[in-house]
């Protein structure tokens, strides 16, 4: 199995994150983060081994007249609570998740190996926050298979840094039109009297060609200005950003959830078309920690997401290994 070593590791960063900083802004949005997930934060290099994400927010606080929702996201309006919001945010966002095989170097990896695969999506997410809860929609459109253009990214950044160049993308699915619908809540269930500490619980429905799951879990919390940053917990559900510390404050975290997976492509293959496609457990815990920061208009974090399966076979095991990655964001006000 192929690793980074440091060096090639650090020159993947930079240059994933200078490709990202030469994406186009817009002068109506307030913030902007960029997000890369990676196997390598863990000593990986298969499965789900890269996440490249930008986003756009537009915040807007209680004194704003306009709370109004992007039209993507309109359709799932009905499942929102009506009544006065507190701030709200309209996200837009663009990524691709690359997805290959335990060996890389090899043009024909086994059938029950995880498929390469890759997806290129747009996403928009509305969150509204009210006092202790905020609640979440989404819609996320993509395409998966050679559209995607996971094999050119894949074999450029491994030839400027040096890596060996990945032989199986001729099995990887077919090209195809994804999407994803996403509603989910988090509540502040219990804060301490100086805000050094807060529980947060949650629960998330997705249903689509992407990914059709139902997950519960909470999240414990130390830090500095928790009250203003607990919404920002919603954008890792479908991994826009990481949580993120505001108004120069900071926090540490872990967490716990459990879920099932009814539908997911990257390893049930194709919907409308043959492909190749993997067993695996379709119960799904993860254990998240992390930490973030912010400092005057930016904020950096990082965590470690790591699936695990209790009781479970060797294929199990090695589907929570190929599905394990760190993950870093940086964001700034604009």
């Amino acid at each position: 199995m192929f690793k980074l070593s440091n060096v090639s590791a650090i020159k993947y960063y930079l240059l994933s994150f200078s490709l990202l900083a030469t994406m186009p802004v817009f002068a109506d949005t307030s913030w902007v983060s960029a997000t890369l997930d990676n196997d390598v934060f863990v000593y990986e290099d298969n499965g789900y081994t890269n996440g490249l994400y930008v986003s756009w927010y537009d915040l807007r606080d209680s004194d704003a007249s306009d709370h109004t929702p992007d039209f993507w996201v309109k359709p799932l309006m009905w499942t929102m609570p009506s009544g006065p919001v507190e701030s709200s945010a309209n996200i837009y966002g663009i990524g691709q998740i690359i997805n290959t095989s335990d060996d890389i170097e090899d043009p024909n990896p086994p059938k029950n190996d995880f498929p390469y695969s890759a997806l290129l999506g747009l996403n928009n997410t509305f969150i509204a926050t009210r006092g202790d809860h905020a609640d979440r929609v989404s819609t996320t459109i993509g395409i998966v298979g050679p559209l995607a253009l996971g094999e050119q990214t894949q074999k450029v950044v491994h030839r400027i840094i040096g890596a060996q160049e990945p032989m199986g993308w001729d099995t990887q699915l077919k090209t195809e039109v994804a999407f994803q619908l996403s509603r989910s809540r988090i509540w502040r269930s219990w804060a301490s009297e100086l805000d050094t500490m807060d529980l947060l619980t949650g629960a998330d429905i997705s249903v689509g060609t992407i990914k059709s799951s139902v997950s519960t879990g909470f999240m414990f919390r130390y830090g500095r200005n928790l009250a203003v940053s607990y919404q920002t917990v919603l954008l890792s559900e479908n991994r826009m950003a990481n949580p993120t510390a505001v108004g120069n404050g900071w926090f540490v975290y872990a967490g716990l959830k459990a879920g099932y997976v009814f539908n997911q492509i990257f390893t049930d293959g194709n919907t409308f078309r043959d492909s190749r496609s993997i067993d695996y457990n379709h119960r799904n815990n993860i254990f998240t920690t992390g930490l973030t920061y912010s400092w005057g208009e930016s904020a950096l974090s990082f965590a470690v997401n790591s699936p695990f399966t209790i009781n479970g076979s060797d294929a199990d095991k090695k589907f929570d290994e190929q599905t394990r990655y760190g993950t870093l964001t940086f964001a700034w006000q604009i």
